[in-house]
This record gives structure tokens, sequence and C-alpha cells, in this order.
């Protein structure tokens, strides 16, 4: 099964690493180190799933690709 694909960077102004989900809007989560930010990412995904299923909204597919992976 294919999975969401997570963005992480550096943010110098919030002074620490943001993960992001790019198909899941508002999904993202912040550490102080790139692996504390992908452990709460993976959280933040679980709860935004958990949610939009008790609440009946629609799921979207995994479909982001960055673009460095998008054929030429």
């Amino acid at each position: 099964m294919k999975d969401y694909h997570i963005n992480i960077f550096y943010s110098d102004e919030d002074g620490g690493y943001i993960a992001d989900i790019p198909d899941l809007k508002h999904c993202s989560a912040f550490g102080e180190t790139p692996e504390q930010a992908l452990k709460e990412a993976l959280e933040a995904k679980k709860a935004w799933l958990e949610a939009a299923k008790k609440s009946n909204k629609p799921i979207p597919a995994p479909k982001y690709k960055p673009f460095i992976y998008q054929a030429a």
C-alpha cells in the first residue's frame, strides 16, 4: 500500500523541524530534531485520519510526489 509523503525541513522562524503531510490539509508537526518531528507527524496523521473517519469526511488518496521524483 502506498503511504503519504512527509516533508521534513528546518524552520528558522520556529527554531526546530517541521514535518508536514501535503495530502492531508493542515496536518503537520514540530520537533527539535528531524526524528522527533517525524514521530509527531505520524501521531498527527493517525489523529487526522481517525477524526476524518469519525466525521465521515473524505480521506484523500496519497498523491503528493516531490518534484525531484517526478518523471521528466
